[in-house]
Formats: structure tokens, sequence, C-alpha cells
């Protein structure tokens, strides 16, 4: 196989490059900005999830870090993601939750894809690799200079072929 990386000259040199493999394109998102908002967690779309609407992936991701339905209640009214972040940062954690934050943001993003504009937007990205680049040091849902785990990216991915899969068996 012959690899070649080029970055795309009409995307940010950081979201996306293209790999040439055996004469088939794949392709690489490295950051969640521009046409790829949509991937992030603070992108804006209602997401109901224990008994409540939330207006980002976000809200409800650090709503779910408490089990006290008032403080839970709470995170619907930050007035933006990043607000949500910060109090979440605050939260008494729940005794599971380093067990169940991976499953968590597995539903959260399950539940944000139903959206059908935003499913045929993941679905859109076709094959290629999904990684949270970014400059904030998570390395856990994200890559920090191409390091890290990027929980995020691989959950975006597996919901990704989920769906495909569903669309294919559904057009059976």
């Amino acid at each position: 196989y012959s690899w070649l990386l080029r970055l795309d000259a009409c995307m940010s040199a950081a979201s996306l490059i293209s790999i040439k493999v055996g004469g088939e394109q794949m392709n690489s998102i490295k950051s969640f900005t521009k046409e790829y908002s949509f991937l992030s967690n603070f992108y804006g779309c209602f997401i109901n999830y224990m008994g409540l609407r939330f207006p980002s992936v976000e809200h409800a991701f650090q709503a779910a870090k408490s089990l006290d339905p008032d403080i839970r209640w709470q995170f619907q009214y930050c007035r933006s993601a990043g607000e949500a972040k910060q109090r979440g940062k605050m939260v008494k954690l729940r005794p599971d939750w380093e067990e169940v934050k991976i499953q968590v943001m597995t539903d959260l993003i399950r539940t944000k894809f139903q959206c059908p504009e935003l499913k045929q937007k993941l679905l859109d990205t076709g094959y290629a690799h999904i990684e949270e680049g970014n400059s904030h040091g998570d390395r856990f849902w994200g890559t920090v200079k191409g390091q890290g785990r990027n929980e995020l990216g691989e959950i975006l991915m597996k919901v990704r072929d989920e769906l495909r899969n569903e669309n294919q068996n559904s057009s059976q």
C-alpha cells in the first residue's frame, strides 16, 4: 500500500487529513470545528435523558454525574455547554461514575444522532477516522497532539457503524 498524507486545502489544517490507501480515499477528522462542529458535545441539540430535556449532550452528561434529581434538573438551565461543564466539575460524583461514564456518553451520543439531520451528517463522514483533537489537555475523551484514548471519537465511530447497519438492514 502506498500512503499519501495531504492536508486538504479547503479545511483547517487540523480538522481533516486525507489518506490514500491502495487507491481508496479515507479521511481522518481531527477536530470538531467548522463543518464538523456537529460532532462536538457542545453542539446545540435537544437531548431527552433521565426524564429531562437538555440543550446539548454536554449538559446531559454533566447532569448524569450526580444521582441527585435536583442537581440534575439544574443542568437543563445552564446558559451554555461551557457553563454546564464548569458546573459539572463542582458536582459530587456518583459512586459508580468511573464505571458508567463511557456507557452514559454512548447513550447520549446514540440519542443525539437519532435526529435525522444529525444522523445523516454523521453517516456522511463515511468511514473517516474520528478523533476529538483538542488543546485543553483531554486525553481520555480525545487526543492532544495525537496522543490519548479518544473515547469520544471511538463512540462516534461505533454509533456511526450502528446507524449504517440499521440503514442497510431496513433497506433489505
